[in-house]
């Protein structure tokens, strides 16, 4: 990946015309530079398309809009508009716009890309089966953006054409069913240009499309296609035509299932992908930049090239400035519920959830300390997994999984589920798959996998949580899936069971102190071998026993002191409890905040063909 670092930065500049001052360097006119000079032979279109790969990523896409599940949520105050979009509190101006406006930037990358790369000739085949893989690439990079835009804020202007062909600057809002059906064509385009990962066309990394990738993308994007959506009408922008549907074409539905289920078989066929035998693994593959059977597509991180993406950093765990980590300061923490809703056995949990932090010291070595449960934090990306600290604290060049085998299996099993009105055997066995090895091989921990439609379908969406944890999907999965509302609510209410010690939760609520013995690091505690913080599980009564022991306590159902969340408690009353009821999720309206309003002045303002477009409710 070494020369993908060095082409970024060029190819970004070609793409958007950069030109130095002509007193120290005689550059062509932009036009002939993009044309002529460019996209003159495959080398340096590949720096042009490798040049895309930078706007196809935001850390909005994991950060505020991330959280707000029955996964995750912000530890920021409610006065933040972080905490505000994780709440769904949304204004016309506190819209998120670093998502939209990277999202637009890597489509208008890849529309020149794309008029280019169609032109172009090879004297020999190899070399056009690569100019066929960089077509194939700017694909898939312009119908990955358009997804985010699509399943973040609805109907958006749809620009295929590079700027420089158009006859203006504005656009107004194009049905989204349209832009579905048509960068589903340009997917099924991609998959038939692209190489598949074994052939080596662009190397051996997964952080650029190959026609394995290519297919998953293709199901996720039909999945979303043929699911719910917040709907208005184009013509009016009436508020009250405000609802969640499906598409109104019931065989276009059926079809994008099928699309879905054969884009995975496709996958599953060529055999070349497959699930590590650990979750733990794929983990701290990420963080030590291997390149592995089962993560098909990541975003790299390189240094200051991706400065905004910061993962490791809002959404890692927690270190103070004086350890040998550095600092990494999290704003966004595992729902309690979501970490104990994990079956015995199950490994995902310590690996998706970190039970600990690390505590500064004197020496600058750090300590690490169990956290209280509502200060648990995303364990997928911790700074103590890598090799060192990075660029800085909040550059940990920590590549962000988009894509895995395992996400597959799972849509492969979702579609036949759809296509079938139950679920097959092979629906059952690809599930069966992600659980086998979620409880390390052991099929006895597997448990009954339900058969009729809507039994499995549940089934799905609950596997979903706990294997993708955290990796910027679960959001508006609950929206095409249009139980947004309802999990939302039943999150909050199992919250409320948990702080009264109802039901499963009574034995935990009588025991809800820990003994743990905390750690000292040293300056070579890099790649850490611990997943998770051992602790005895002890009652309120105990506490003087096991602190004379040696060991230091902590509340489970209060949030860690020095750590983050820690004026959260798991509480129905007093102790600044109230978060629970009124603070989380407090913006949800039902048919409005499963769609984003754009932002009037960052947005709005600057089209002038959305003049009268905006989101109805807004």
């Amino acid at each position: 990946m070494k020369k993908t670092i060095l082409y970024i930065g060029i190819a970004a500049m070609t793409l958007t015309g950069f030109t130095s001052c002509n007193d120290y360097l005689d550059m062509p006119s932009k036009e002939k530079f993009d044309s002529e000079t460019v996209f003159e032979d495959v080398n340096k279109a590949e720096m042009a398309v490798i040049g895309c790969y930078p706007q196809t990523f935001n850390r909005e896409f994991f950060y505020q809009l991330g959280m707000g599940t029955d996964e995750c949520i912000s530890t920021e105050s409610q006065s933040n508009s972080k905490n505000q979009i994780a709440n769904y509190v949304y204004t016309s101006s506190n819209a998120p716009t670093g998502l939209y406006n990277a999202m637009y930037k890597g489509i208008e990358y890849t529309n020149v890309c794309i008029d280019k790369l169609q032109n172009m000739k090879a004297n020999d085949e190899t070399t056009q089966k690569k100019l066929n893989h960089l077509l194939g690439e700017a694909l898939c990079i312009r119908s990955a953006n358009y997804l985010n835009l699509v399943r973040f804020f609805g109907d958006v202007p749809f620009i295929t054409t590079p700027t420089a062909e158009l006859n203006t600057f504005y656009s107004s809002r194009t049905s989204r069913d349209t832009i579905y059906d048509h960068i589903i064509a340009d997917m099924q385009k991609a998959t038939t240009l692209l190489s598949w990962e074994s052939e080596g066309v662009v190397g051996s990394e997964t952080e650029r499309y190959t026609k394995n990738s290519a297919y998953g993308v293709l199901a996720r994007i039909a999945l979303y296609a043929a699911g719910y959506s917040l709907r208005w009408d184009l013509n009016t922008y009436d508020a009250s035509s405000l609802r969640m549907a499906q598409r109104s074409d019931p065989a276009r539905i059926r079809q994008l299932y099928q699309i879905a289920a054969d884009a995975c078989k496709a996958v599953i066929d060529k055999g070349e992908n497959s699930l590590l035998p650990k979750y733990e693994t794929v983990f701290r593959d990420i963080m030590e930049k291997k390149f592995d059977s089962e993560t098909m597509l990541q975003v790299g991180q390189y240094g200051s090239q991706v400065s905004s993406f910061n993962v490791g950093y809002t959404n890692g765990i927690f270190s103070h400035s004086n350890t040998v980590f550095m600092k990494s300061a999290p704003q966004m923490v595992a729902v309690p519920t979501y970490y104990l809703s994990f079956a015995d056995g199950d490994q995902r949990r310590d690996v998706a959830v970190c039970n600990y932090g690390y505590d500064g010291t004197k020496d600058k070595t750090g300590t690490r300390k169990l956290n209280g449960l509502p200060s648990n934090t995303i364990g997928k990306f911790r700074v103590d997994w890598k090799e060192n600290t990075g660029v800085s604290a909040n550059r940990r060049e920590i590549d962000f999984p988009l894509l895995r085998y395992s996400d597959v299996l799972l849509m492969y099993a979702e579609a036949l589920n759809e296509l079938n009105n139950g679920a097959t055997a092979e629906a059952v066995n690809a599930l069966k798959q992600v659980r086998l090895r979620a409880f390390g091989g052991d099929e006895s921990k597997v448990g009954t996998i339900p058969t009729d439609h809507d039994g499995f379908l549940k089934a799905i969406q609950q596997e979903r949580a706990w294997e993708l944890g955290f990796e910027g999907w679960r959001r508006t999965d609950l929206c095409r899936w249009n139980i947004l509302g309802t999990t939302l609510a039943n999150t909050k209410a199992e919250l409320v069971k948990l702080a009264n010690g109802e039901g499963k939760y009574a034995d935990i609520f009588a025991r809800h102190y820990a003994a743990y013995k905390p750690e000292s690091m040293t300056a070579n505690d890099f790649k850490s071998p611990v997943v998770s913080m051992p602790y005895i599980q002890i009652s309120e009564s105990e506490e003087t026993e096991y602190k004379a022991k040696g060991y230091s306590i902590q509340d489970l159902f209060k949030g860690t002191k020095g750590f983050t969340n820690a004026n959260n408690v798991i509480a129905t009353s007093g102790d600044g409890s109230d978060w629970m009821t009124t603070s989380l999720f407090r913006g949800y309206t039902a048919n409005q905040v499963e769609i984003l309003p754009l932002n009037q002045t960052s947005v709005i303002d600057i089209n002038k063909g959305l003049e009268g477009e905006q989101h109805p409710a807004y």
